[in-house]
């Protein structure tokens, strides 16, 4: 069994729970809004209903994370976006609603503390996973604080997005997060056993097919696959249904909450997760996942944050 590690993703920021958030006013025309949220749709795949065998009973996977038992799911049709939502997607959202997320409303948002400056004022950091600074300023505009920005990265998956900014952006475009069992369904491109929508090996043929840690996690990234954070979302060759980066690059957000006995007592079709809970779901790994501490960067493992967590590393992509 792979030796135990806490999630490279850290927990909610604070303690308590922001005030409701409210909307600005929005930037754009109504007809410009209703463009944007159509986009949005329109960069959807088809994914076919039926069966498949969701979930991993190996002794490489995590016993604790409620990787198995695997089992059969039998699921509806349904729509997916190829990537993840994009910082110009998100853009877009934000100037036709004036949305705020919670690490605004907050005022910090955790960052891999390999992204920043050497020079970097101190920062608040997590006792379990160390390589994790709570920096003043961060959210999605300002990845790494208020010294950075997304200029340059409109087609990097939008970061420092909580659960609740991620189903807020979801509702606008007319679409939903998706469940734990569409989001596996779709991320392994029709093919079953095994860890990767390509296949069993990592690295087919010496051939980077996602972007993870390379390197010894968390002091050296030989950066072998060309990115130390975020790549574009649509890096890297897709699935077999078009979807790119399902493993590695960011996590991603899903609809359900999570419990470690999830797939001992959800039912066979369409199941959508427990009821209630405190933790939701996340999916597919991200750039600092290394299988040394954190072999997540697969189609069938998963892990879990509180709704409100935010980080430099979590995204979300959209379901119909």
């Amino acid at each position: 069994m792979t030796t135990e590690h806490p999630c490279c993703a850290p927990g909610a920021p604070h303690s308590h729970v922001p005030t409701p958030l409210t909307l600005g006013a929005p930037r754009v025309s109504r007809e410009d809004a209703a463009a944007l949220r159509a986009s949005v749709l329109d960069g959807m795949v088809d994914v076919p209903g039926g069966r498949f065998v969701m979930g991993h009973d190996g002794p490489d996977g995590y016993a604790s994370d409620g990787e198995g038992p695997a089992h059969v799911v039998d699921l509806r049709p349904f729509r997916i976006m190829r990537t993840a939502v994009t910082n110009e997607q998100f853009a877009g959202f934000v100037d036709a609603t004036g949305y705020r997320t919670e690490a605004e409303a907050f005022g910090s948002s955790f960052v891999f503390a390999g992204l920043l400056p050497d020079d970097f004022p101190p920062t608040q950091g997590v006792a379990a996973t160390p390589w994790w600074r709570l920096v003043e300023g961060a959210d999605w505009r300002h990845p790494e604080g208020p010294q950075s920005d997304v200029r340059d990265r409109s087609d990097h998956p939008v970061v420092h997005v909580s659960w609740s900014d991620a189903s807020a952006f979801a509702a606008w475009a007319g679409a939903r997060l998706p469940s734990e069992a569409e989001w596996e369904r779709a991320a392994r491109g029709g093919r079953e056993g095994a860890h990767y929508p390509w296949g069993h090996e990592r690295e087919p043929d010496g051939e980077h097919r996602m972007n993870v840690w390379q390197g010894v996690f968390p002091g050296r990234n030989t950066l072998d696959d060309g990115f130390l954070g975020t790549a574009p979302a649509g890096a890297f060759p897709a699935n077999g249904y078009g979807l790119h980066n399902t493993t590695g690059n960011v996590w991603e957000w899903c609809h359900d909450w999570f419990a470690v006995d999830s797939y001992r007592r959800s039912p066979a079709t369409d199941p959508v997760g427990p009821s209630d809970g405190t933790q939701r779901v996340m999916r597919g790994g991200s750039y600092l996942c290394h299988e040394s501490y954190c072999f997540r960067y697969r189609v069938d493992s998963r892990s879990s944050s509180s709704p409100d967590s935010s980080a430099g590393n979590i995204g979300f992509r959209c379901v119909t």
